[in-house]
C-alpha cells in the first residue's frame, strides 16, 4: 500500500522532497503551495505587506538581486544548471527558471496543489502508529480540505518572517523604518542618509546597491573587525546601534549620525504557525527543537524539516537531507530510539557551546556543512560530494572578503572532482593563483561577515511587514 507523504511548500526544498519521494517505491507525494507557481522565495514580486488573499508576502527577493554563490555550487547534484549560462553569479530570475525546469524534468507539477495554504497539521496516534491530519484552504474557493498522510515534510522556508531588533528609544525616531524583507529597489532612497543595520549577506549587498543613489550609507554592525574590502566612498562602517534619537542613531562606538531611514538587515525567524501543539515542535533562542540531525522530529519521527540550517549551499544540503529522510520513510534505513536521538541533540548543542559560539547560531553550519553532508551520506548510503565543492566554496570566501564590490564578476568552471578554473578580472597575485588551484584556503571556520549584536535584544515583531545562502 502506498504511503502518502505530505510536503508543505513548493520552493526548492519542497520540489527536492517531491522528486525523491516519487523515486521511492511505495511513497507518493502531495505538495501544498499557496502561490500559483513553484519557486518559493525565488518568486519575485514588487508587492510588500500582504497579497490578494490577505496573507503575508512570502518572498524577500529584490529586483536586482544576483546570487552570492556561483551557480556551480547551487544546483542539485542530479540536475546541474545549464552549461550554456556563462556567468557564475546569476540573476534571481534564472534561479527561478532553473527550479521550473527541475519541476518539469521530474514531472512534479501533477503532485502539487497550487493556491492551497496549509493551516493546521496535527498528529493522530492509533496503536502506536502516527498519521498526520493536514488541513489546507483552497484560496480560490476558501474551502477547507483535510488530508490524512503517513508522513509530513515541512519545507516552508525561513526567510519570510522578519526579525526586528529592539532598539532603545526607537519610538522617538521620526524617520522611516524598513526590514530588508520589504526592500525591492534603490530609487526610493535617492539622496537619503540610510543606516543599514547588519552586515551579513543581505546587509552588504543592499548597502552596495543603495550607495549608487543614497547620499550616505552607514553600515552598522558588531563584527569583530571592520570589513576589509574596499567599499564605495559614501559607505562608512560604525558599530551596532544602541539607541535612537529623533533624527538618527547612537552607535556602540560612541558616535552618532543623522539618518532618514534605518534598514533592518537583521535576519528572519523560524515560524511554523500551522503546527499544532501536539506536534511537539518549539522554537526557542532561534533553535527549532527537538530535531535530530536538524531534520527529524524526535517526538514524531515521521515529521521531517528540510532547510533549517543556514549559511550553507542550500540546494546541495536540501538534497542530502531529503534523501536521508526518505530513506527512513521507505524503510531502507532505521533511526535511533527517541532517547538516543534526544541525547545526540543535547550533546551536539553542548559541543557547539563549548566552541564559544552563541547557541542561537546552532543551525548555522558554515564550514561544518561538508561534514554534515558527509554524515548524512554515510548514514543513508549516498554518494559523497566531490572535494572540489568545498575547495571552490573556500576560495569564494577569500574572494568575497577581499573584493566585496566586484566578486560577482568572477566566473568558475568545475574541471574535475578536485579542480576548477576561474576567469574574471578582479583578482591579483597570490589570491588568483590560490583560486585557480582550488586548494583549501585555510580560512577560519567562523565567517568574518557573521553579524552579532550583543547590545540588542531580539524579538519577533510580525507587524512590520530573508535572504542569504
Amino acid at each position: 500500500m502506498m504511503k502518502v507523504v505530505g510536503v508543505i511548500g513548493g520552493g526548492a526544498a519542497g520540489l527536492c522532497a517531491a522528486r525523491h519521494i516519487l523515486a521511492s517505491p511505495g511513497l507518493c507525494p502531495v505538495v501544498w503551495e499557496k502561490a500559483q507557481q513553484v519557486g518559493g522565495t525565488w518568486v519575485y514580486t514588487p508587492q510588500t505587506g500582504t497579497d490578494q488573499h490577505g496573507l503575508p508576502i512570502h518572498s524577500s527577493m529584490y529586483e536586482n538581486l544576483k546570487t552570492n554563490l556561483p551557480k556551480e555550487l547551487m544546483g542539485f547534484p542530479d540536475y546541474p544548471f545549464p552549461t550554456d549560462e556563462e556567468d557564475s553569479f546569476i540573476h534571481h530570475t534564472k534561479v527561478l527558471k532553473y527550479l521550473e525546469r527541475y519541476a518539469e524534468h521530474f514531472n512534479l507539477k501533477p503532485h502539487i496543489k497550487f493556491g492551497h495554504n496549509v493551516e493546521l497539521v496535527k498528529p493522530s496516534v492509533n496503536d502506536s502508529k502516527t498519521s498526520w491530519e493536514v488541513t489546507v484552504v483552497d484560496l480560490a474557493t476558501q474551502t477547507s480540505i483535510t488530508t490524512v498522510c503517513d508522513a509530513v515534510i515541512v519545507c516552508n522556508g525561513h526567510y519570510s518572517v522578519p526579525r526586528i531588533p529592539e532598539v532603545k528609544d526607537i519610538e522617538k525616531y521620526k524617520g522611516k523604518q524598513i526590514h530588508s524583507h520589504d526592500y525591492r529597489e534603490p530609487s526610493p532612497y535617492k539622496d537619503a542618509r540610510v543606516v543599514v543595520l547588519g552586515a551579513s549577506a543581505s546587509g552588504l549587498d543592499i548597502s552596495l546597491e543603495l550607495a549608487a543613489v543614497a547620499k550616505e550609507v552607514i553600515l552598522s554592525h558588531n563584527l569583530p573587525i571592520k570589513i576589509s574590502s574596499a567599499l564605495p566612498p559614501n559607505v562608512r562602517q560604525v558599530r551596532g546601534v544602541v539607541a535612537a534619537k529623533e533624527d538618527g542613531f547612537i552607535f556602540a562606538d560612541g558616535s552618532s549620525a543623522q539618518a532618514d531611514v534605518i534598514m533592518y538587515c537583521t535576519g528572519y525567524d523560524y515560524t511554523f504557525p500551522f503546527l499544532a501543539q501536539e506536534c511537539g515542535i518549539k522554537v526557542e533562542n532561534n533553535i527549532v527543537q527537538p530535531l535530530y540531525k536538524h531534520i527529524v522530529n524526535t517526538t514524531h519521527p515521521t515529521m521531517g524539516f528540510i532547510g533549517i540550517p543556514f549559511q550553507v549551499c542550500p540546494f546541495l544540503l536540501f538534497d542530502f537531507q531529503v534523501q536521508y529522510f526518505v530513506k527512513y520513510l521507505s524503510g531502507d534505513m532505521t533511526l535511533p530510539s527517541k532517547k538516543e536521538m534526544d541525547h545526540a541533540v543535547v550533546t551536539e548543542m553542548g559541543e557547539h557551546s563549548s566552541k564559544g559560539i552563541a547557541l542561537r547560531h546552532y543551525h548555522r553550519l558554515e564550514q561544518q556543512q561538508w561534514l554534515y553532508n558527509d554524515d548524512l551520506a554515510s548514514l543513508a548510503g549516498l554518494p559523497y560530494l566531490p572535494p572540489v565543492v568545498g575547495h571552490l566554496h573556500n576560495a569564494l570566501r577569500v574572494i568575497r572578503k577581499n573584493h566585496l564590490m566586484t566578486y560577482k564578476t568572477s566566473c568558475f568552471k568545475i574541471t574535475g572532482p578536485e579542480s576548477f578554473e576561474k576567469s574574471g578580472s578582479i583578482l591579483r597575485g597570490s589570491t588568483e593563483r590560490h583560486c585557480d588551484s582550488g586548494v583549501d584556503s585555510g580560512v577560519a571556520e567562523r565567517h568574518s561577515d557573521t553579524p552579532t549584536f550583543p547590545e540588542i535584544t531580539w524579538h519577533s515583531r510580525q507587524t512590520l511587514p530573508q535572504i542569504t545562502f
